[in-house]
């Protein structure tokens, strides 16, 4: 079987890897990088559990091919924080119980970070009244534009007051 080398530039570090290249981003991190974090759930890019952030943007990790991230800039739930503390949204799930068994936590952890970046943006979503103006994070707001990660236990009026509640610290 051919293999390619590449590298990836994840959660701050470069890894260097060999690998088949249809091998999707998600089953690099967690298979060959020990990252498992995020989690395998669908593997179809309907349940969120897989999101990590690619350039700031969040994205299904097992949709996309490894080797399509060369030189992008990888975080996963293993590299938000630092020193040992936790990022201020993790702390607000510990804080407001967002998360039961947990299984998608660090996908709606990821999820969150970027969509927080895309209102600070002025991304609209269908929720946006008015498409010029920076979209307001209403409940509302949070709950279409997460509405790509799943949560089996149903944590998501926890898992809205964590995001709400961490919108300005981010």
């Amino acid at each position: 079987m051919d293999t390619v080398s590449f590298s990836l530039n994840v959660n701050g570090a470069s890894e260097a890897l060999v690998l088949d290249p249809r091998t999707t981003l998600l089953d690099a991190l967690r298979e060959t990088l020990a990252l498992t974090g995020s989690k395998k759930g669908c593997d179809h890019g309907q349940c969120g559990a897989c999101t990590v952030l690619v350039n700031g943007r969040r994205i299904n990790a097992c949709l996309t091919l490894a080797v399509m991230h060369e030189g992008d800039d990888i975080v996963t739930i293993e590299g938000l924080g630092a020193d040992g503390a936790l990022h201020p949204l993790q702390a607000a799930f510990v804080k407001h119980d967002g998360f039961q068994c947990g299984y998608c936590t660090p996908g709606q952890i990821c999820s969150a970070i970027g969509m927080l970046r895309e209102i600070a943006e002025g991304m609209p979503s269908h929720m946006t009244d008015d498409i010029g103006e920076r979209p307001a994070l209403t409940d509302a707001e949070i709950r279409e534009r997460m509405s790509g990660n799943l949560c089996r236990c149903g944590a998501y009026p926890n898992i809205v007051r964590a995001i709400a509640e961490t919108a300005e610290l981010v």
